[in-house]
Order: C-alpha cells, then sequence, then structure tokens
C-alpha cells in the first residue's frame, strides 16, 4: 500500500501539489485525470521518491514494489525476450545461486521460492506479453536495436508488464500503440491482479480499465468511485450544485447590500447596516469551472466541390523497391468521415501520404478535383516547428494574402488570443503547439483533412473540443487514431489495411472490435 497525507510541492514558487492526500491499496485500477499541465507527471515522481516533497507524509509499505515504464528506450543485441527476461533481478539472482549451490536446505529454500515468483512460467509470460503488444515470434528473437523508436517503446511497455510490480505506473500508455494493440492492452489491464495508477486522456480506455479516479485541478486531488463516465457525472453534478448555491449567494449578497443601501445613513438602522456589510464581505463564492479558450477548435468551412473528390484505381505505393500496399482501390466524396485502421507498419501513414500527394505510386490511375485543398496533420511536423519563432509569425506564413486582422482572427480560432498569438513556440505546451499546427494547416480551408494521430498531445477536454470542430466541418475527413472514442463519434465507416490491401470494412467500430478480439 502507499499512502500520501497533506502532501506539498512546489517548484520554482509554483505550487503544484496541494495537501494532497489518497492511498492506493491492492487490486486497485485507478485513473489519474486532470488538464495538461496540471502535476500529473509530477505526482507519479513523488510517488517514487524522484522529487522530493516540500512537507507531508509519503508511506509506502515495506516490499512494496513500485514501477513506472521506463523513459529511456531499450537498444542493443539482446532480443525484446531476453530483455524482458533480465527485468527479473530476483529469478535471475536464485538461478545462478542455484548453478553453485552445495547446501541441500538452501537448495529447497530456492526451489520454493522460484516456484513462488513462479518463475519457470517466466519465458511463456514474457512471449505472452510481447505477442500481444505486437511482436511476433520473430520480432521476439531480433536485436533491439534493430527496432523503431515506437516499438522500443512498447519493449519498455512490455518489461513493466511482465514484472507485475504491486504498483504500475502508466504515463499515457497508449499513445505508441495502434487501435489493435490498445484494444489487447485494455483486456490486459481489466484483469490485473495487482494495482495501477494510469495517465489516460483515452475516455474509452479508462472506462474499460479502472474502477477509481483521481481528479488532479488547481494542486488538489478529489478521489471518485467508478471509471471515468461515472466521475464525469459527478463531477458535472457537483458543478451545477456549486453554481446554484453560487446563484443563491448572490441573491443574498443583493438582498443584504440593498438593506445597506437603503440604511446605512439613517442613525437608527446603522449597526444593522454595519452588521450586514460584514456579513457580505464573508459571502465567498465557490470557483466553478468555466468555457476555457484554451480547449478552441474551429475549423473554416472550405468550398463546396462535386464528388468525387479523390479516386484512385490499381494503385501501388510503397518506397525505393518496397512495396507496402498493391493494387488497392477507393472514391472520396465531399463529405465522408473516414477512421483508416490496421496495425502499425502495415501502411496507414504511408496510405496518408499518398493521399496527401506527398508520396507517388509506381502505377495505378488516380484522379483528384481540380479544386481539392488539403490539410495533412502528422506528428513529425513538430520537429520542423522553429521554437523562436510567435504563433502570429507561423500562421503569417500560412496566410501570406491576409491581414494582420485576419491572421489574429484565424489564430482565435484555435484559442490564440491577445497575448498568447505573440508567444514564442518554445513557451507553448504540447497541446497549444497541436492546435497551433491545425491552425497553420486549415489556413487555406482545406477540403479534406488527413489527420495522423491527432490526440497524443491532447488532454481530454481538448479532444472533446477538436470532436464538435469535426462534426461541424464540411469537408472530408480521413482519421488515423488509436482513441476510439475519437473514431466512434467521427468516423462514418472504416478502411482496414492488412496484407498490403485496402478493404472497406463491412461493419461499425463496434463490430471491428469483436473481430480483434475473435
Amino acid at each position: 500500500m502507499i499512502s500520501l497525507n497533506q502532501v506539498n510541492y512546489s517548484i520554482s514558487g509554483r505550487s503544484l501539489l496541494e495537501k494532497v492526500t489518497f492511498q492506493i491499496s491492492n487490486n486497485q485500477r485507478v485513473g489519474l485525470v486532470g488538464r495538461n499541465g496540471c502535476g500529473k507527471s509530477t505526482l507519479f515522481n513523488v510517488m517514487q521518491g524522484l522529487a522530493t516533497i516540500d512537507s507531508g507524509d509519503l508511506e509506502i509499505a515495506k516490499h512494496y514494489k513500485i514501477l513506472s515504464i521506463k523513459q529511456e528506450m531499450p537498444s542493443g543485441d539482446l532480443s525484446p525476450l531476453d530483455y524482458l527476461l533480465e527485468q527479473d533481478q530476483e529469478r535471475l539472482s536464485l538461478l545462478k545461486e542455484l548453478e553453485d549451490c552445495q547446501s541441500a536446505d538452501r537448495m529447497g529454500d530456492i526451489y520454493e521460492r522460484l516456484i513462488q515468483i513462479d518463475a519457470y512460467t517466466a519465458e511463456s509470460r514474457a512471449a505472452i506479453v510481447l505477442k500481444g503488444l505486437g511482436f511476433n515470434d520473430e520480432d521476439q528473437l531480433r536485436p533491439l536495436k534493430t527496432f523503431s523508436g515506437g516499438f522500443r517503446m512498447r519493449i519498455a511497455l512490455a518489461a513493466a508488464l511482465f514484472q507485475e510490480p504491486d504498483l504500475l505506473l502508466l504515463d499515457e500508455p497508449t499513445n505508441h500503440l495502434d487501435f489493435e494493440t490498445t484494444q489487447w492492452l485494455q483486456q490486459f489491464l481489466s484483469k490485473y491482479s495487482k494495482s495501477f495508477l494510469m495517465i489516460s486522456h483515452d475516455r474509452e480506455f479508462l472506462n474499460a480499465t479502472i474502477n477509481n479516479v483521481l481528479h488532479l485541478k488547481n494542486g488538489k486531488v478529489s478521489r471518485y468511485t467508478g471509471n471515468f463516465d461515472t466521475f464525469l457525472a459527478v463531477y458535472e453534478q457537483q458543478q451545477a450544485n456549486l453554481a446554484a448555491y453560487n446563484a443563491r449567494l448572490e441573491e443574498q449578497r443583493a438582498h443584504m447590500q440593498s438593506f445597506v443601501d437603503r440604511f446605512k445613513a439613517t442613525a437608527s438602522k446603522a449597526r444593522q447596516a454595519q452588521s450586514r456589510m460584514k456579513a457580505i464581505q464573508k459571502l465567498k463564492l465557490i470557483p466553478v469551472d468555466k468555457s476555457d479558450p484554451t480547449v478552441a477548435f474551429n475549423f473554416p468551412q472550405p468550398e463546396t466541390i462535386s464528388p468525387p473528390m479523390l479516386s484512385f484505381e490499381k494503385v501501388s505505393i510503397g518506397y525505393g523497391d518496397k512495396v507496402i500496399l498493391h493494387n488497392i482501390n477507393a472514391t472520396l466524396s465531399p463529405d465522408e468521415r473516414i477512421g483508416l485502421v490496421g496495425s502499425n507498419g502495415n501502411g496507414k501513414s504511408t496510405l496518408a501520404k499518398f493521399l496527401a500527394g506527398e508520396l507517388e505510386p509506381f502505377g495505378g490511375e488516380v484522379k483528384r478535383h481540380g479544386k481539392l485543398k488539403i490539410a495533412f496533420y502528422k506528428q513529425d511536423q513538430f520537429d520542423n516547428m522553429d521554437m523562436d519563432r510567435t504563433a502570429y509569425n507561423v500562421v503569417s506564413d500560412a496566410m501570406p494574402k491576409a491581414n494582420p486582422t485576419q491572421i489574429r482572427s484565424h489564430l482565435g480560432r484555435f484559442g490564440f488570443v491577445k497575448d498568447k498569438a505573440d508567444q514564442k513556440i518554445k513557451l507553448l505546451s504540447g497541446g497549444e503547439r497541436a492546435r497551433l499546427l491545425f491552425s497553420c494547416l486549415t489556413a487555406e480551408s482545406p477540403n479534406l483533412l488527413i489527420l495522423d494521430e491527432p490526440t497524443n498531445h491532447l488532454d481530454m477536454e481538448m479532444r472533446e473540443s477538436l470532436i464538435d470542430a469535426l462534426n461541424t466541418y464540411t469537408g472530408a475527413v480521413i482519421l488515423i487514431t488509436h482513441d476510439r472514442h475519437l473514431l466512434r463519434h467521427v468516423a462514418d465507416r472504416l478502411w482496414v489495411i492488412k496484407n498490403k490491401t485496402l478493404n472497406q470494412f463491412d461493419g461499425d467500430l463496434q463490430d471491428y472490435i469483436k473481430q480483434i478480439e475473435r
């Protein structure tokens, strides 16, 4: 068990945690939620002893093992399977001791302990975890250094899951996973026999895996029983109750102020008026959440064009001599909402590049509407931003014919109002940079949005705002995402990439999930 009592923590004079109190016991699956930048990762560091608290108590039960996913990506000549097995230091130590052990009593103790820690099934358990995270039998034996960064992050996740600590700390564990692997991890965590605390902005993933919520806001933590939707319903009711309480308080304040204004100059009523004034000063409104401009998404509406906006037939695409997708066909209408699904490495991003016009096909026929404008959101565009430029600078480059008023108006669609538009990019949060990228990409009112994992830097509130914006946008959308809540509320149909082919899926998202589970 781990327990925090009245914990305070600040950095550079800024208070991040204030009188935080909670405990996590055995068999609790807890979601840690809150806006980006509120201190969730800081709380993880405190629980691991990586950050020294200013005051309060942090108690961890003896022999209680807390583990998080390693931030450094594993590499080298070890295979993923051997890397996972090396994480179990007790097992390795006992097996090594057994090789040279001469005492029959000690050998008996070692064998008993090996049975207790399930040592003889370690290799099969490691293989099961790796298989679930997308590593086939051949992949499990390849050197770590041959894998991409995304797959090495999966190996780090696999190592944490394999060790089964008493408390597993998970910080956005689905960020490097595809849709299918996210589904496997969801099932794994929903049956996890010990405890975990998870930061996630994936609403459906939280609903399926947790039974408690810790809500971090303004440095304070509130606990709720149930999944995320249960928390949201209770929290929204609390906010409504607070708003109603404040309204009654304002009415009472106005009534008392009216008395003071009428009688403060009347000698016989002066004492009463003074008493009322003191009472008014003691009436304190309880803060209630208000609409936040930092979650703003508002896409400009495109020019209407006749269908089809894009079609291709018998097309093959790839890189160099390597064919990724072969003999594919599809037609896209101006108002379509397509969810593009399939395991990582099968060609989703390759298809997105082709659709965006960044990748020429090896062969086949492609037709694009003459007035088609495409905006392509992809993760590596963050790397190409000049961090010393301002939001206004980069959007003005994307709108060369616009005047300053038009540029600031467009920035305002995405929450960059007043001084925020003149702030340097290096001072913006990940979510703000994502909104700035959307602002640049939509400056010319595109007819087609191609979005490759657009939510990786967005918190829950910003994801909901993105859903609203996409559903009011009148152009076409092609969406690659592991966020099933986003996919469910935006996509009308699914394209599936598998075995170098592209097929239209006959069914909805729930049908596809059932197919994956089977």
